[in-house]
Parts: C-alpha cells; structure tokens; sequence
C-alpha cells in the first residue's frame, strides 16, 4: 500500500508535484498547438513562452523525477510501476532533448531533425505512460483513500493553463508581428485594365494586387547571423542582387518612361525590380521609378523564393505569393533580431516553405530568361528577344528524363561550393546527398564583369576574377565534369596553308565551335553584347603585317571586324541600339551559334613580295594608294605567326558612352576568352618582306 502522501515529497498533494504537474500540461498543451496549428503570431509567441517555461522548469523537474524515484524504488514491480519508469524516461528525454532543441535555436545554425524529432516524440510517449499511470494509481489508491481531490487540482492546472493562454493572447495583442500595406497608390494607373496592374509585365500576385515592399525585401536580414551568411555573401555582389540598381537599366527606364510612359516600364519590372514593381512603384508621375526603399536589391531573396507558380511563356511569366514573417524579422536590433533568428530555427516549418523542387527546374529560370516583345509595347506585333531555355531544350546539353547526360541551369550557373549553410545537402539531386556538406552558389556567374565594379559592390574583385574564369571555361564544376565537356567555351581552330607564294593572297580560316554554352554564344540582349574575333599576322622578324578585330584609342572596334551581335531595327529601319526595345519590330542582322555548333570568318591576307638583298624598296599596295616601303630582308625564307583571339564585353562602346556620357571614362572590360596560334612558311629561297612597324601591308576580305 502506498505511504500517505503527505509523507513523501513527490505526492499528489505535495506543492512540487503540482506545480511539475501544471508545467507539465501547459507544455504539452502548447507544444501540441505549435506542432499542429497553422502559423500565426500566437503560435510563434507560444514557442517563446513554451521554451521559457520549459527552461524554468527544467530544474525543478529533474529534481522531482530524482526525489519521485527515490520516495518510490522499494515498490515491487506492476504495471503501474512499469508505466512510471516508462513515463519518467520518456519526460526526461523530452526534456534533454528539448534543451539540445533551444540551444540550437539559440546559437546554432539549425535545429536538428533527429533532436526535433526526439523531442516531439518523446512527448507522445510521456503521455502514453504517464496518464495510464496516473489514473492507476488515482483509482487504485487515491480515490478510495480520499487523499486525492481531483476537481480541485485539475481546476488549479487548468486555472494555470488559463493564465498561461491569457499571457499568450495579451503578447500577440501587444505585438503581432508586421503589418504588411498592401495597398497601390491612389493614383495608380491600370493602363491595361484593373485586372492587369503589372502589365505589359506578365508577372502577377497571388491576390492580384499590391504587395508592401517591406515583404519581398530584406535580404540583408537572411545573413546577419550564422544562417545563410555565405549564401546572402555570395547574393550580393551576383547579377540578380544588382538588377534594379545597375546604372544601364536605370538610364534605359528612364529613357522608356519619357518615350512610352512610365507605366510601360513594368514591362521591365517582373525581372528586374519586382519589389518596385508590386508595391506600384513603377507609376505616373513618380520621379523614382525603382524607388529601392532603402534595401539596395534588385532580384531579392524572397523575390526568387516567394514565387508560386511559372510559365514558360517568358516576359516574367510568374505568380509571386507574399511570404508570412516571423516576429521582429526584419529587425536589425539585437535583442530582437535574435529572437527572430530562435523563432526561425526552431519553429522551421514555415521558413522551408521557401524551399521547393520547382527552384531546380529550368522552367523556373524560363519565366524571366526567355524574352518577347509584342503590341503591347512597340505598337507593332510580337517579336523575339532573348530565349536562352528554348536554346537550352534544343540542344545536346538537354536528354529527356536523364538527368545522368542532361546538364540544368542551376548545374551550371549555381556551381556546389563548400557549405556550413543550413541550406547544404540535398536529396532531390541524383548525385548529391542530404549531408554533402555542399550548396549551390548564389553568385549566379555569367558573364557581367562590369557592373559590380561600377558599383563597388562588396567583394566585386573576386567576382570579376571568377566570371573571367567562367567566360574563358576555366572554372571548373566538378560534380559535372563528367557530363560537360574541358577547354574554353568556345574552341577556335585556325586553318593556315603550309606555305605561302609572295605576291599572293593567303588565306586564312579560323572556326569557332560553342563547347560549353547551354545556349546560343553569345546569348543576352546582343544590341548589348559585343564578342569578337582579334586577328593579326605577323612576320619572320616579329613585326605585324596584318590585323583585324582591333580596338582604337576611345574603345570603339575597328570596322569590318568579325563580331558576333546583333542589329534590331524599328519599324522605320533605324537601328536600335540604345538598347530602346520598346521601338523593336525586328532584327536586320543577328550572329551566335548554337551549343555544339561552329561558325567560321576567313580572311585573305597579302603576301608580301620578296625582295632580295641590294634590291631597293618594294612596291606596296596599301589600303589607299601606292606607297614604297623599305624592308629589312631576312637571309632566305622564313616563318609567318598567325594569332587569332576571341574577346568578349558585356556593353558596347556606344552604349556605354550614350548611358553615361561621352566624357565617363568608362569602358566595359575586354576578356580574352580563347586564343590560338599557327604558323605558315613562305615558299622559295627568297627572303620575306617585313615591312616595319606601323606600315600595314596587307589588307583583309571578309
């Protein structure tokens, strides 16, 4: 027979007891609503008043499992007995694993599933046993002593409870989290109807209405603490990072807003500026058609995660969702900062919803790098622009339902880096695992070392140096190289005569293959984009007798080069080519080539004629008229070099200098991205011309 529980420390009616007991059912109560409620603000301050009390109790509960133990070990083993030791492991388990819980929310970087998990389940097994347990030992002993009165201590747990809901309710009513305005200006301009805000931009909200830019921004926020610190790094010098904020696409915004209106330059919104463009930024009479808020960020974080839903029709073809937040998340003040991070990490479930397949899929890159104009627009008809997932889809890099030959955008541009992020491993990838120790990389790299120069971005330098890497194809991606291909991006190969007869024409062929392009090379906005070929021959003493492709003292180059571009025109034949694309009706000349596919310049260069010793000068025809030019004659025939060399930029001269003004200073840097060499003999015993420097001897026909 039990002691009379006055006796021993631990029984029912011992102020220990119930006060453990009433701790005991609030933390179950509220760890139930945290697991199975929708996310709310009271959720999120019961996780915070749940992990308190759990802290506050933590010492008096192992005192009382200890003392609980210790008033009854001599008791004989029964099912009751039984269901105590059980009950008693399960609680401490939660409680251990509870305190590993905090501690990773408090200065780790995650919680951990296992310890999530042990803890959640540790709590149905404490209830399994414990209440069997307890009603055991009520109806076998206390009831029939007396010395139990269960309407009084359930009305003390429950007036406990009570309070500690009430508690709850006041915080959430005292501070329930962001309140979002979403709401367009009053004179909002639905040039395309009402249930159109956002066109021409096919980009749209999930209500269909306005979204407070303070919901989509805030990237600085995801790594100021040990949480996404290298992803946010890596974000912020990347393309997407500075879309809204590179100096090109505010010139031309501005441009198209004094020509077409300032509501057509939503058009350009879906991708570069979402956030200004959801909030109703991009509106008559607004002087800041950007309007950054004071976050400096183009394509945010949320803007990518927030998406809902994409379509391969392209023009920002998107549905944007607006993210909920948790408590105090776009705080920058400790100590609220700090909760905010504890409430992410140890209440998950709504932050990894930002985590979904459809980010890997390069349907979801296509709903902003696949372009078209239409009516809309250039008043004219449809037109299209850039389309690098068509180009991708068609071509070898792409083996329906095998992704073991089939290369994806993210394989490419978000390269696995080394990762102490909470976003390493992954199991949705066929060669990856959940604990990699990897992350795919937010520096997006392609093919813009400019802007972050310009803009002085933090940690441009590195990202200048890995997009040259990239543009000459020597950034390695190693869980790939089995699937791509080594070298340059694009190989060259030059095609020379095993000799040459003096006073004839030497042809020259130099062929260009895409190695490693996903899509057309070069791909972009090609009115932009200037990648061309530098030619120059050189003779048995070293001095240039030929050239082409260069590039003169104001950065324009030379006329007549091979370049690959294109030429959009207006509907009147004008060239476009302050990249107004709003005036674009088609395209008079366009060159790229396709993955895998080669293209071909040939050249045809004079052959000097030989001259021996003692001779006199030789004739030369030059590009205008007859001229004597007096060579220094090597003893015999020699050896002519061929160079040839494939540059790139990211914005022509022209452009650069309309955008800023001549007087800037400013020219797009110039990457050599391949280069190649052959040589060629003269034939006879005859010594070769080698005209001195500066005096161009041959001429070149394309």
């Amino acid at each position: 027979m039990p002691q009379d529980e006055r006796s021993v420390r631990t029984g029912w009616v011992s102020a220990l007891s119930r006060l453990i007991l009433a701790a005991l059912v609030f933390e179950t109560i509220t760890g139930l609503v945290i697991t199975f409620a929708t996310f709310h603000a009271a959720v999120q301050w019961t996780v915070l008043i749940h992990t308190a009390i759990g802290l506050v109790a933590l010492i008096p509960l192992t005192w009382y499992l200890f003392a609980h133990w210790l008033d009854y070990k001599r008791y004989s083993m029964s099912d009751s007995v039984l269901l105590g030791y059980v009950g008693g492991i399960a609680l401490l388990l939660c409680a251990v694993s509870g305190l590993v819980v905090t501690w990773q929310g408090a200065f780790g970087i995650r919680m951990s599933p296992l310890w999530r998990n042990i803890h959640l389940y540790s709590t149905f097994a404490m209830l399994a046993a414990s209440l069997p347990h307890a009603l055991l030992v009520y109806f076998r002993y206390g009831a029939k002593r007396g010395s139990l009165h269960a309407g009084g201590l359930l009305a003390r747990i429950g007036g406990w409870a009570v309070l500690g809901v009430a508690v709850i309710a006041g915080l959430t009513m005292a501070y329930g989290g962001n309140r979002y305005v979403n709401e367009f200006p009053e004179d909002y301009n639905y040039l395309y109807g009402e249930d159109r805000p956002f066109a021409p931009s096919l980009a749209t909200t999930v209500t269909g209405g306005a979204l407070d830019a303070e919901s989509l921004a805030g990237s600085e926020s995801c790594g100021t603490t040990s949480c996404h610190t290298q992803i946010a790094a890596e974000w912020k010098v990347s393309a997407h990072r500075w879309s809204a904020m590179d100096p090109f696409f505010q010139k031309v915004q501005s441009v198209m807003a004094e020509q077409n209106g300032p509501e057509s330059t939503r058009y350009c919104g879906g991708c570069h500026d979402p956030i200004s463009l959801f909030s109703g930024t991009k509106n008559i009479l607004v002087e800041d058609l950007t309007g950054l808020h004071g976050f400096q960020e183009g394509v945010s974080c949320l803007s990518c995660h927030a998406v809902r839903e994409t379509d391969l029709q392209g023009n920002a073809n998107y549905v944007m969702s607006q993210p909920t937040s948790y408590l105090w998340q776009w705080s920058s003040q400790r100590p609220a900062k700090a909760v905010s991070d504890f409430l992410i990490r140890t209440y998950p479930d709504e932050h990894a919803k930002l985590s979904k397949r459809v980010y890997k899929a390069p349907e979801y890159c296509a709903a902003c790098h696949k372009q078209f104009i239409d009516e809309e627009v250039n008043r004219v008809g449809w037109v299209q622009l850039q389309n690098q997932y068509d180009n991708w889809k068609a071509s070898h890099w792409f083996t329906e339902g095998d992704p073991t030959k089939t290369i994806e955008c993210r394989e490419c541009h978000m390269p696995l880096v080394a990762s102490t992020d909470p976003a390493a491993g992954d199991s949705t990838d066929y060669n990856r695992t959940p604990s990699d120790g990897m992350h795919r990389s937010h520096r997006f790299l392609g093919a813009n070392s400019m802007v972050p120069a310009m803009l002085k971005l933090d940690g441009w330098e590195k990202q200048r140096q890995l997009t040259e890497q990239w543009l000459r194809g020597t950034f390695a991606v190693p869980e790939i190289a089995e699937k791509w291909r080594e070298g340059p991006v694009v190989q060259m190969a030059l095609d020379v005569p095993d000799s040459a007869t003096p006073g004839e024409k030497i042809p020259l062929r130099l062929i260009l293959t895409a190695n490693k392009v996903g899509h057309d090379f070069p791909t972009g906005p090609l009115d932009i984009i200037q990648s061309w070929v530098e030619l120059h021959v050189y003779d048995p003493a070293g001095e240039e007798i030929f050239s082409s492709g260069t590039v003169d003292e104001n950065h324009f180059i030379e006329p007549g080069s091979f370049l690959f571009k294109a030429e959009p025109v207006d509907q009147y034949g004008n060239l476009i080519d302050r990249h107004n694309l709003w005036e674009m009706v088609g395209v008079r000349f366009r060159r790229a080539i396709f993955p895998g596919y080669s293209d071909t310049v040939e050249y045809m260069v004079d052959c000097p004629t030989a001259v021996m010793p003692g001779r006199g000068p030789a004739r030369i025809k030059g590009e205008d008229e007859l001229r004597e030019v007096e060579f220094e004659v090597p003893p015999g025939g020699g050896e002519y070099r061929v160079v040839a060399s494939l540059l790139y930029r990211k914005v022509d001269q022209y452009l650069v200098n309309f955008m800023l003004g001549d007087d800037s200073g400013i020219t797009a840097p110039v990457v050599e991205m391949n280069r190649v060499e052959a040589t060629f003999g003269v034939g006879g015993q005859q010594a070769q011309l080698a005209p001195r420097s500066g005096d161009p001897a041959a001429t070149a026909a394309k």
